[in-house]
């Protein structure tokens, strides 16, 4: 059985649960390095540029996945997860909930380690779905705070 606990998030008044990983799984998780950030954003007030910012500046190999940009950080932006021909540890999501079942369908496809919902992201057919291909899932956390919290 899992055990799920329930906390605010930051984005809403309602309460969302969150994956029930223990402390030391998630640092276990923060070892990963080689991160792949769907809708990673340019725009620096953004957490969806500031988190993965931050990640980089802590010795995350970030590479950013946003259809309408060449460049964030410096960095080539991919179109595309299926484009990335690296192989990936970490597949971080910066995507409505509703939006995140292709996002896991396609991350299926190149097989990362980890599927990370960033904070107030939450999708239980897609995470169903990825657990079901041995694809461990990080749900309604956000990876900044984490690495902040335990390291």
């Amino acid at each position: 059985m899992i055990n799920i606990k329930i906390i605010k998030t930051n984005f809403s008044n309602r309460l969302m649960d969150r994956d029930s990983y223990t402390d030391s799984e998630i640092k276990d998780i923060l070892t990963l390095k080689k991160v792949a950030v769907v809708g990673m954003s340019r725009h620096s007030n953004k957490p969806a540029h500031f988190v993965p910012k931050y990640l980089s500046e802590q010795g995350f190999d970030i590479i950013p996945i946003n259809p309408i940009a060449d460049k964030i950080l410096g960095k080539k932006s991919h179109k595309h997860l299926l484009s990335v021909e690296e192989n990936i540890d970490i597949v971080d999501v910066f995507r409505p909930s509703n939006q995140v079942l292709p996002v896991v369908e396609d991350a299926i496809k190149i097989k990362p380690r980890v599927i990370w919902l960033q904070e107030g992201i939450h999708n239980l057919e897609a995470e169903d779905l990825a657990r079901k291909h041995g694809i461990k899932v990080v749900y309604n956390r956000c990876m900044l705070a984490e690495h902040k919290r335990l390291f």
